[in-house]
């Protein structure tokens, strides 16, 4: 049987701490006993999944979405799109302090807005000229070409290349995993984006 909380571990102990909970996704592959559909619901209770909600899904479409949002939006996507910004604004000559707020810091605002809102109920939320550049501009970064990358990053999960290659660069020791670690802890953003969170209230001074 299977629960997976749709967020980080950090995050669903805040949340249910908070008094909330994070949604949950519940699936049984073997059911021997006939309870494992009554105790993933309780697992699911324990850790709040109840307070927000709990879909029934397959291993298979767990596995295969949780890696293809990461890879293709959350992680991989997002951060790429993060650091491309703030290099063409750095390139064309403008602060980098400026560029790092402009396509990093508010990047939470606009999350927060979709978490609550929907996209629709962000676009109500932003100017307008943010909306009509969201149309015009949007389309012209993720077109037909970065929806079919998108489907080659799904058939790679799909087929298990993904798992392979991820398997293999682990038995060896995670050598291109590390390096391309540490290019992204050297990125020029890290550091601008280090000096003035440390200059920021509200988040802490986090590092």
């Amino acid at each position: 049987l299977m629960v997976a909380p749709l967020g980080p571990g950090r995050a669903v102990r805040e949340t249910y701490v908070n008094g909330g909970g994070m949604p949950c996704l519940m699936a049984v592959a073997q059911d021997a006993t006939g309870d494992a559909a009554a105790l993933s619901l309780a697992y699911a209770r324990a850790i709040g999944g109840y307070r927000a909600g709990v879909i029934e899904t397959t291993f298979r479409e767990e596995c295969e979405t949780d890696l293809f949002g990461e890879q293709a939006v959350l992680c991989g996507g997002l951060t790429a799109l993060i650091r491309a910004g703030f290099e063409t604004l750095v390139e064309a000559g403008y602060a980098a302090e400026v560029a790092y707020f402009e396509c990093l810091h508010q990047v939470k605002l606009i999350a927060d807005l979709i978490h609550e809102r929907g996209i629709a109920g962000m676009n109500g939320a932003i100017s307008n000229t943010a909306e009509f550049g969201e149309y015009v501009s949007g389309p012209r970064l993720v077109g037909s070409q970065t929806k079919a990358e998108m489907k080659r990053i799904l058939g790679d999960i799909q087929s298990g290349r993904f798992a392979r290659d991820w398997m293999a660069e682990c038995a060896a020791g995670q050598p291109n995993f590390k390096a391309a670690r540490r290019r992204a802890a050297e990125h020029p953003i890290e550091e601008v984006g280090a000096r003035l969170r440390a200059m920021m209230a509200e988040v802490g001074g986090n590092k």
